[in-house]
């Protein structure tokens, strides 16, 4: 039988599509209020994966990505969702929105995804959100699943998640010295 225990502390990573600076930047700093500062923000990338956000979010999309210097539990997805929901909502014009937010987490193994859909491949977690892990680490490097979405499947955006995972394992190692220096 397995002991059941706490897990360990994950990587807050958030994904923007835009085409608004100024709502980007509100979100930014909106999310920065919450969750303390910033310790990687990607370069823009042009989102032309697909047209389902062009009618809502204008055209000439850009996706970014952050992460957070704090660290998170995994069970803080929803609230942190949620949260992202209600930001889009905020910055809404014009009856709809400016700028898509996708929070997830990463660890030293994979990448998830928060969701509001369900599907085959996504779990339920609670107050009406849904995880999909979305990329796996294995020999190095994420690979993605077969239902991992287009642009997660770029080489541009595994490499970021590999420049993020960087940053998540020296921070777990820092934790670790920490915590067996505490134990002398």
């Amino acid at each position: 039988m397995g002991k059941v225990s706490k897990p360990l502390p994950v990587k807050l990573v958030i994904g923007f599509i835009f085409s608004d600076d100024s709502s980007f930047l509100k979100a930014i700093q909106a999310l920065t209020r919450a969750f303390g500062d910033m310790d990687f923000q990607s370069e823009r990338i042009p989102f032309a994966f697909t047209d389902y956000y062009e009618k809502e979010l204008g055209k000439n999309l850009i996706r970014t990505f952050i992460s957070f210097s704090s660290l998170i539990l995994p069970d803080d997805l929803p609230r942190i969702k949620i949260l992202a929901n209600a930001l889009e909502i905020r910055l809404s014009q014009r009856g709809g929105r400016c700028i898509n937010i996708d929070p997830g987490y990463l660890t030293l193994a994979k990448f998830v995804l928060a969701s509001t859909k369900d599907y085959a491949h996504r779990v339920y977690l609670g107050k009406g959100i849904y995880a999909e892990m979305t990329l796996a680490f294995k020999k190095d490097t994420f690979l993605p699943w077969e239902w991992t979405y287009p642009d997660y499947r770029t080489q541009a955006y595994i490499d970021i998640f590999n420049s993020i995972r960087a940053i998540y394992a020296q921070q777990m190692k820092n934790r670790t010295v920490k915590a067996e220096a505490g134990a002398k």
